[in-house]
């Protein structure tokens, strides 16, 4: 199983229409529609196919996927097309990006009632439809088979002690390396972060491009049994590296772990404002929320349909590092240039 970002199947830049399926008992409370509404999406995204078609079936809209990139590339898309939108509802921008859309303008208010409390929903522009966290993650069989300690911090990685050992993702082309970097600053400051990255160049540390080649290329607690032992990724990813016992062979550590939120609005502009808000609302009905572990690899934002062993192998941390959203979005830009002078 892929942990965090799985293939597509037939979902690309071109639109994939859906069929109607059985019928859903929970609903749209009442939407009742006909035609298409599309759907902006990261080239992640994915849902079992009779998931998404009980949306047509309770609510008489077909749902067209239209996928423009990860998760960077869905919010550039969005401010690109403003003037003529690439679809009515979109999923996927995260509390990284949230800010940069609301301040362009791209979303419409509207927040599902089905939205739990206590998640920021940006002005009322964006509905919280799961959350994970990114973390630096560790090969608990390779540190013992080496005797040494494993990592417990930031500044460990930076410890000549893991010279060489540490696999992260660049921030220009990673939604985890951007998350990183941000935990980073958030970790240090902002007067100290950039001589942390200095000093993790120093220790032999590898960027790669990409989420998936840090963790199944080069980190060696997975299937690609590769050369590092530390890689970013994601606090859920130990509970799909369960040995034949069932215990974890791998661990997070929840001091580097960044809060990541993915939400779901409405486009402004959208051709079909009412399908898209049906839409939204969908993505919070119970099927969808129980499916998302399995099928995305996030944490549902309705607690009851988080399986149980995440909650005992891979629970979220009670204190992730945090940073501001409007901090975020006023200096993203500055931040990532300043990386790519040290490490670019």
């Amino acid at each position: 199983m892929t942990i965090r970002r799985i293939a597509v199947v037939g979902i690309s830049v071109a639109a994939l229409a859906l069929a109607a399926c059985a019928p859903n008992s929970e609903g749209a409370e009442g939407a009742e529609g006909s035609g298409t509404v599309t759907l902006v999406t990261h080239d992640s995204f994915y849902l079992p196919d009779d998931v998404l078609a009980s949306f047509t079936a309770e609510t008489g809209y077909e749902i067209t996927l239209v996928a423009p990139g990860d998760a960077g590339d869905l919010t550039n898309q969005l401010i690109l097309t403003a003037d003529s939108p690439l679809g009515d509802a979109v999923y996927g921008i995260d509390n990284t990006f949230a800010s940069r859309a609301v301040n362009e303008g791209v979303l419409a208010p509207f927040v599902s009632d089905r939205a739990p409390e206590g998640i920021d929903t940006f002005g009322g522009t964006l509905t919280p439809i799961d959350q994970g966290e990114v973390c630096i993650n560790v090969d608990l069989e390779w540190f013992a088979d080496a005797g040494l300690e494993v990592p417990a911090s930031f500044e460990d990685l930076a410890d000549p002690a893991y010279a060489d050992l540490t696999v992260l993702t660049n921030p220009a082309t990673s939604s985890p390396g951007m998350a990183f970097l941000l935990a980073t600053i958030g970790h240090f400051g902002e007067d100290g972060w950039l001589d942390y990255w200095t000093q993790l160049e120093g220790n032999g540390v590898r960027i790669a491009d990409g989420w998936s080649d840090a963790y199944y290329v080069d980190f060696s607690g997975s299937e690609g049994n590769g050369p590092r032992p530390i890689v970013l990724s994601y606090v859920t990813s130990p509970a799909a590296e369960l040995d034949d016992d069932g215990v974890p062979r791998t661990a997070a550590v929840r001091a580097t772990c960044f809060r990541q939120v993915e939400y779901a609005g409405v486009i402004a502009g959208a051709e079909n404002p009412a399908g898209a808000e049906a839409l939204v609302d969908f993505l919070l009905w119970d099927e969808v929320q129980a499916a998302i572990p399995e099928a995305m690899w996030m944490f549902p934002v309705i607690a009851e349909h988080v399986p149980a062993d995440w909650a005992e192998f891979a629970p979220l941390t009670e204190n992730p590092v945090e940073l501001d959203p409007a901090l975020i979005a006023e200096n993203r830009t500055v931040w990532l240039e300043e990386w790519l002078e040290v490490l670019g």
